[in-house]
């Protein structure tokens, strides 16, 4: 309990009902976690003039979610032809699908540190005009200076993919507190809006890039489609950020310390099996069927359809968890529902596999939609939320991407996806068990 209710504890007369705990009462919609929490002064809301502007503003946010997952999904729709094309060794390859989500953990820390100094709408900003650079370097091929030979796709695709990530690293962690600060009156709708914009847009990386690819018969030019929807909202946020005052903000201390936190390492470690099942089914999920004798434009479509049944989880999975005394039940449920669905999309029937891919969806929506979830029900104020958020990301991200790592390795070394689906169930059984532990009703503290 907090030392608040400890002292309305002492107080209370005999008879008099106790203060109720938190994790008794469903969590508000606002469970959006703000990354400059930790800020004096507290940063403002973004300026605006007028209803026009913040509905301005609101597209924009949502825009920016719209193109944070499109990396993952669009490299691995025409995987076997990058590959085969560009003659990427199979370092390359595991390599390629690994670093994305491997910086996503190494540059969450650097989000707050940038938005204390040049103002988070800036720093959003920029990090779409990396994105955009990063989508338009990928398919690139370079050029060996003063010999007149290229030296294929391999340099571009390297720093292309790592602007991309370091880029999606920074709006994860800042994109979710503009969101709250500036929207507090419509937290569930632009809550909603922003989370499916996300999951959309992994959803459209795997349906349409194969279509543009097949159209085109160039796979760079079915991957540097998507650099024009982030240059698009790069031009459209333009004029929002630069005109935000520069306001200079110390970072304080508050809040536990996380890392000492039995609790808080429970949740993480859920976080990190859950992150490395959902960045391995964006990265491998599409040759997986290829390599099981789907076309490419029938794999696409199905993870296109898996990841919109994540939107379905995603949706309900963080209110059905909160009404709960406890999450024990549904962390463990989703977590086998993840693990199987895996597992099944490599070894079940092949007719099936439509069951096998919602399944997946249904539980890797619900399943990372409630390891978020965790950091508001597991902590009691708003800056031990966001030093738990910041763990999170960083660990979860970082070890997370061990799973795109050893699905590769596997393949490589076996030939096949069998050893990689023996692996996620065992990730999905230890993400069971961690997710009971983190599921217990108790704080970090």
């Amino acid at each position: 309990m907090t030392e608040a209710t400890d002292a309305a504890a002492k107080k209370r007369r005999p008879g008099q009902p106790a203060v109720k705990r938190r994790s008794e009462n469903p969590v508000p919609p606002d469970n959006l976690v703000d990354a400059e929490v930790d800020e004096l002064p507290a940063p403002a809301p973004t300026v605006l003039g007028n209803r026009r502007q913040l509905a301005y503003l609101g597209l924009c946010l949502v825009l920016i979610g719209l193109n944070l997952r499109t990396v993952f999904s669009s490299f691995s729709a025409v995987l076997p032809e990058v590959t085969a094309q560009a003659a990427l060794p199979g370092w390359a390859v595991v390599v390629l699908t690994t670093a994305p989500v491997t910086l996503l953990g190494v540059f969450a820390p650097a989000a707050p540190v940038l938005a204390r100094r040049f103002g988070a709408e800036r720093v959003l900003l920029g990090a779409m005009a990396v994105l955009t650079a990063g989508l338009l370097l990928r398919p690139a091929e370079a050029g060996l200076a003063g010999t007149g030979q290229g030296a294929g796709h391999l340099p571009a695709l390297l720093a292309g993919t790592a602007a991309c990530g370091a880029a999606i690293a920074l709006c994860n962690v800042l994109l979710p507190g503009l969101v709250k600060r500036d929207f507090p009156h419509r937290l569930g709708l632009m809550g909603g809006l922003y989370t499916t914009a996300i999951c959309a847009s992994a959803a459209l990386g795997a349906g349409l890039t194969y279509p543009v690819y097949t159209a085109t018969g160039e796979w760079t030019l079915a991957l540097w489609s998507w650099a024009v929807p982030a240059a698009v909202v790069l031009l459209l946020f333009l004029p929002v950020a630069v005109r935000q005052p520069r306001v200079k903000h110390q970072a304080v201390r508050d809040g536990v310390n996380v890392w000492r936190s039995a609790v808080a390492w429970q949740v993480t470690i859920f976080m990190v099996l859950q992150a490395m099942m959902s960045f391995s089914v964006f990265a491998w999920l599409a040759p997986i069927l290829r390599e099981r004798g789907v076309d490419g434009s029938t794999a696409g479509l199905i993870v296109s359809v898996s990841i919109v049944l994540q939107m379905l989880g995603s949706l309900f999975a963080p209110a059905l968890a909160s009404r709960f005394h406890d999450q024990r039940a549904i962390n463990t449920v989703v977590a086998l529902m993840t693990g199987g669905g895996f597992a099944l999309s490599i070894f079940g029937p092949l007719e099936l596999i439509w069951v096998w891919a919602g399944l997946l969806g249904l539980g890797q929506g619900s399943l990372t939609a409630v390891a978020l979830t965790m950091i508001m029900l597991r902590t009691r104020d708003g800056h031990t939320a966001a030093h738990l958020s910041g763990m999170m990301q960083g660990v979860g991200y970082g070890l997370g991407s061990t799973g795109t790592l050893m699905v590769g390795q596997l393949h490589q070394a076996t030939g096949s996806f069998s050893a990689a689906g023996l692996l996620f169930i065992v990730v999905g059984l230890l993400a069971a068990a961690f997710g009971y532990r983190a599921g217990r009703n108790r704080y970090v503290s």
